[in-house]
Formats: C-alpha cells, structure tokens, sequence
C-alpha cells in the first residue's frame, strides 16, 4: 500500500511540477514577449518621430549605441541605409523583411524570426517615414525553448528534493491511515469505525464473517454426525484416496486391531497386511468395485470395496468391513440341519416302509404281525414327533419376534407339564416334584409350555429307573428363575457347549430307544432367546444335571 501510494504521488508530483514548469514558462515567455513589442514598438515611434523632425541625420551611431536595440534603416528599395550594430555596407543581401514590406505598404510592421543555431527569437517593429525611408527597431530574447531547458536543472533538483519530502510524508501519513484499520476488531466489526468510507467494507467483513461461522458450524455439525455414525457402527467403515487411507473407524480399527495414529495418511497395508486387498483396491480406483472374505481372529468378514466418484472422476473408494460370522455359521447349520433332517426322517420312513413291505408280501408269519405293526405305530410316533418339532423350531425362527406376549405365571405352567408329563414318568418310576413360589414373567405362555415341557421330557427320559426330577419356581432381584435338575445320565463336559445344537445327540443309541427327535433343547434355546432370557447348565456324567433358565420379570 505504502509503495502504491508513493508511486502514485511521486507521478502526481513529478507531472504538477513539471506542469507548472511549463505553464508559467509560456506564460512568462508571452509576458516577456509582449513587453518587448511594445518596447520596440515605443522605440520606434521615438525614432520615427525624431527622423521626420530632425531628418536623416539624427540617426548617428552615438543615437544605436544609446539603446540596447538594434536600429536598422531602410530606404523605399529595402537597402540598408543605417544599422546600429553592423556597417550598413556590410549588409548587401536581400533577406525577406517581411515587417519592412508591410511597413512600405501600410505604415508599420511586425514580425519574430526563430533562430533555431542560436536558440533565440528575434522581434522586429518597423515604422515608415514621412521620406518614404522605413525605420526598424528589434531586439532578441532566448526562445521558449531556450527558456524551458536552461531551469530543467532546477526543476530537476526541485523534483528530486519535492519526492523526498514526499517519501517521508508518505510513509507518515500511511502508518497514521493504517494505524486505526489494523486496530480494527474483526470479532466486532461495527465498533470503532473510523473512516466512513470503511463502513461498507465492515459491513461486508461482518457479513462474510457470519456466513463463515453458519458455514463452519455446519461442518462441525456434519463431522459430528459422520463422527456419531460412523464411530457408533458396528461394522468397520474406512475412507481412503487414491493412495492412502484419510478415515477409519472405532470398529475397523478394532476388527483389524489397528491404530488411526498409524494407518491415517498411511498405504492401506497398514491397517491390514495382505496384499490381496491392496489389489483389489487397485481394482477399485480402476473403477471395478471388489467383494472379498476374511477369517481375521476367529471371525468371518466381508469386505466390501465401491468407488468414489466425484464430478465423474474416481476420488478414492470406501470400504465396508461386515462381520458376517452368524451369517456362515447359519449358512453352515442350515445346510447341517438339511442333512440331519434328510437323515432322521429318512431312517423311521425306511423302518416303516420296511416292516410294510414285507407285511405286504405276506414274508412274516401270523404271530409276527402285531410286533411289526407295533415298531411300525412306533416309528410313525416318532416321525410325527420329528415334524412336529420341526414345526416348531421353525415357528419360532421366523415368528418368533411376531407372536404376542402377554403375563405368564411360571409356577402354573410348570405344574401344568407336571400335569402332562405324570404319566410317562410313572412308567419308568421316576419322582416328578414341583416346588418354589408364584412368579410372573412376559412373555409368550405357549412358548414357555414347550420349554419347560422339552426340559422335564428330557430329564424323565435320560434319568435312570427310580430317579428324581425336581422343578423349581423361585425368584430373585428383578429375575424369575426356572430349575430343572434330574439325578440321570448327565453329560460330557466336552458335549455341554453342543446340546442346544439341532439333532445333537450325547448318547445316540439311548435316544433311539427313548425316541427322542435331538430337537428338543434347540426349541428351549430359541424360546430363551425369544424371552431374552439365559440358560446355565451343571452337569457331571453319570451324577445327573442342573439346567436354569433365568428370564426377566
């Protein structure tokens, strides 16, 4: 700013003064001029009359020697009669006298001749005599040129002197301008205004300033979103451009145990070391999006990977880092229950067809008829039975969340499988005995009829001859707790992780002879699972075993 406006005021300076130079060069040239004419033209007159007077002789060269201008006569042919300052025989040339002419002709003339060797201009006044003789006066003066260039010096050394003065005038009165616009509060810019002609700039700054803060609270808010979202997901989330990773969340970091300080900014290798994703990130930025499966740490991922394209040109890619272990597994055990299924329904429908065969073809004797149909009845029971839990576990996988729930009693329905299961346990002379106290849960009652059903049919058919099984209703803090506890076979502490699994069996050819499906505990698990409930189970092989479902009141 301080050089600008030095420069402009140098150019200003510099042009006033070299204006005015001018300007009143001319005018004193004009002046001075003018002076001189009329001088010549007084002179003349003088002269004039002092010829017509005294004649001829009174111009001597005593009379050219008295006044400083030169005195030239004329006689009617313009030859040089009489010059002041050269011998009149000495001009012989005929030069162009043009104020001579005119003097012959009207009485006076005027004329200025340049001489541009000398640099000086001549003013010539001539009058003509009563004789007819013409007189000229004149007299020479430096040109206006002469005049300009010989104070080009002064001007020059007043120019110079005029911009120092100027540059410290400047810079003063710079830092005095600047010195209340830099004390100017831009947290504040309509207090202390100044100058006037900054109001509309402050107004302007206050305006930006506004729609500044509007702009950066909104991006503060849309990176606390981002930052909510995306640190609050489940599945892994990282942002990268073409070259290294700029984002990566709370889960990415933990699903690949990583650090943010240590892959931000960094090659993708450095959240995950294989090179399989660094090529397909490659094919990312190329534009083809990749899909790829991970086992990291006992776990199965899927690793999805798009493309950013902003403006139609790729920017970089995102991937997605989603935990689909429960996905496989689910995979896995529905293809294992398909086979299971294939394979329990197949072996009582090959018994049944079996027996029927062979009754058919008339190949079994009279008194044999009743045992075959009886393992046929028997083997149809079983089939049913396998449907029926089927059904089930089937109802309660894709209705589950559907079915509505209302208060249930525990300690009623409990005494009501007692109710049921009476029978079957007076059979193998097994003590079915029922204790605790009311407790009522939310839940659904059909649900919880088939759990606990599963669990006491469970513990009558694995027990030995003569066992006990007892039931428990109790209550505890905000919780209702179910135990089902058998004095029979009890089990493996290596199958205890396994029994809730479908048509998982301990003792394979005990269940046959029971007639147990192997679906029973899976139903007791999606109920708990249906009622967000927990299943703790004690067991010793051989000593019996402790099954508690703890559910929420």
């Amino acid at each position: 700013m301080k050089q600008k406006i030095f420069k402009n005021t140098s150019i200003m300076v510099t042009l006033s003064v070299l204006v005015t130079f001018i300007a009143m060069s001319v005018v004193l040239y004009q002046r001075t001029y003018h002076q001189i004419q009329q001088a010549l033209k007084n002179e003349s007159g003088y002269i004039q009359q002092a010829m017509n007077n005294y004649g001829v002789d009174y111009l001597t060269q005593e009379v050219g020697d008295i006044t400083s201008s030169r005195v030239t006569l004329f006689d009617q042919d313009q030859n040089v009669l009489f010059d002041s300052v050269r011998d009149a025989d000495d001009v012989t040339e005929k030069e162009d006298r043009p104020e001579v002419r005119a003097a012959l002709k009207k009485g006076y003339g005027e004329a200025r001749r340049y001489s541009q060797t000398l640099g000086t201009e001549t003013v010539y006044y001539a009058a003509r005599l009563d004789s007819g003789m013409v007189v000229r006066v004149s007299a020479t003066a430096d040109s206006v040129f002469k005049t300009l260039f010989s104070g080009i010096t002064l001007v020059g050394i007043l120019i110079i002197g005029i911009l120092i003065l100027t540059i410290f005038i400047v810079y003063y009165q710079t830092d005095k301008i600047i010195a209340p616009i830099n004390r100017v509060d831009l947290d504040n810019p309509d207090s202390g205004i100044i100058y006037e002609e900054l109001t509309p700039l402050m107004r302007r700054i206050r305006q930006q300033k506004e729609q500044i803060r509007r702009q950066v609270e909104q991006m503060k808010q849309n990176q606390e979103e981002y930052l909510a979202i995306t640190e609050n997901m489940k599945d892994g989330l990282i942002v990268t451009n073409r070259s290294e990773v700029i984002a990566i969340n709370k889960a990415a970091q933990k699903i690949f145990s990583a650090d943010a300080r240590d892959c931000l900014n960094h090659d993708i290798l450095t959240v995950y070391r294989k090179p399989e994703i660094k090529e397909a990130l490659e094919c990312v930025i190329a534009g083809t999006p990749q899909e790829m499966q991970e086992d990291i740490s006992g776990k199965t991922y899927q690793i999805r990977m798009n493309p950013v394209i902003v403006s139609g040109q790729i920017t970089g890619a995102v991937l997605m880092v989603l935990d689909v272990t429960q996905k496989v597994r689910a995979e896995e055990m529905r293809r294992e229950f398909t086979a299971n299924v294939s394979h329990e329904l197949k072996t009582p429908l090959m018994s049944i067809s079996g027996y029927a065969e062979l009754m058919m073809n008339q190949l079994v004797r009279q008194e044999d008829i009743p045992e075959f149909s009886k393992r046929i009845y028997q083997e149809a029971s079983r089939l049913k039975s396998l449907v029926e839990d089927i059904i089930k576990l089937s109802h309660l996988e894709e209705q589950g969340q559907k079915m509505e729930k209302e208060e249930v009693e525990l300690y009623g329905v409990a005494r009501e499988v007692c109710a049921g299961l009476h029978m079957p346990a007076q059979k193998r002379n097994i003590h079915l005995e029922l204790t605790g106290k009311t407790a009522i849960i939310y839940g659904v009652r059909r649900v919880i009829y088939e759990m606990i059903y599963n669990l006491c049919d469970n513990a009558i058919k694995y027990n030995v001859d003569g066992g006990n099984v007892k039931i428990h209703v109790d209550t505890a803090d905000n919780t209702a707790i179910l135990t089902v506890e058998d004095t029979g076979i009890g089990i493996p502490k290596e199958d205890q992780e396994r029994i809730f699994e479908r048509f998982y069996r301990v003792d394979k050819s005990h269940s046959r002879q029971t007639g147990g499906t192997g679906l029973g505990l899976s139903i007791v698990k999606h109920g708990a699972n249906l009622h967000e409930a927990k299943i703790k189970v004690d067991s010793e092989e051989g000593k019996g075993t402790k099954i508690r479902i703890l559910f929420k009141k």
